[in-house]
């Protein structure tokens, strides 16, 4: 047997196993959000715990590796859409896309509605989102369709929202959160409405928020 088969055979293990993993990984995190145990997913992958962390010294390496292109794809399906809507049109169809995304997937749910700070890779995907979110709101509050005082912290803290009614009726009533967003959107709407009595938190107080949720 030559010297380049074992390495050949060796690679190949490798690849499969990473594989493995993140199929595992994918199932754990959809059922109990990006806080699942790692030992649980190397234990159903049937791999030991320090086979994981050669592919993926950190947590956030096996959630770009479950996650990542999926939001690079829904950013890229958020934007072909964007230009051919009208402001209002358009501004609930981004935030029904995001809350839908949100049903019954925890891992992408959290993933989308949280910060990791110091990792590149998701800060670029979040200020894309962020970029997305600012956009359709501005394109909205231009045309008159949207409140002038409503920011994109106020989007997040729906999507945060949605996310926990649909994590506890899902079972029960799959589509309460629906609902829930439809009396948001009106509320977001131009109307005569009173004066919101609690300003906006900021964009440093809304960061902090996101960073923490992940633990």
């Amino acid at each position: 047997m030559s010297a380049v088969e074992p390495s050949l055979s060796s690679r190949r293990d490798a690849r499969l196993n990473r594989e493995l993993l993140i199929a595992h990984a994918r199932t754990a995190f959809v059922e109990q959000g990006v806080m699942a145990s790692l030992e649980g997913v190397a234990r159903s992958a049937g791999l030991a715990i320090g086979t994981l962390y050669r592919h993926f010294p950190r947590r956030i390496d096996l959630l770009v590796a479950v996650y990542g292109a999926l939001l690079q794809k829904f950013l890229d399906d958020i934007e072909d859409g964007m230009n051919s809507a009208d402001p209002w049109d358009g501004f609930c169809a981004f935030l029904h896309v995001l809350c839908s995304a949100q049903v019954g997937d925890r891992g992408f749910c959290d993933f989308i509605s949280q910060r990791f700070p110091g990792d590149e890779r998701t800060e670029a995907l979040h200020n894309r989102l962020c970029g997305l979110a600012e956009r359709v709101l501005a394109h909205a509050q231009e045309a008159g369709v949207v409140r002038p005082d409503v920011t994109t912290a106020d989007l997040v803290m729906l999507l945060w929202a949605s996310s926990g009614i649909a994590d506890v009726t899902g079972d029960i009533a799959p589509r309460a959160w629906r609902r829930n967003l439809d009396l948001a959107l009106d509320g977001f709407r131009v109307a005569d409405g009173r004066d919101l009595t609690e300003p906006p938190i900021g964009d440093e107080q809304l960061y902090r928020v996101m960073a923490r949720l992940n633990g």
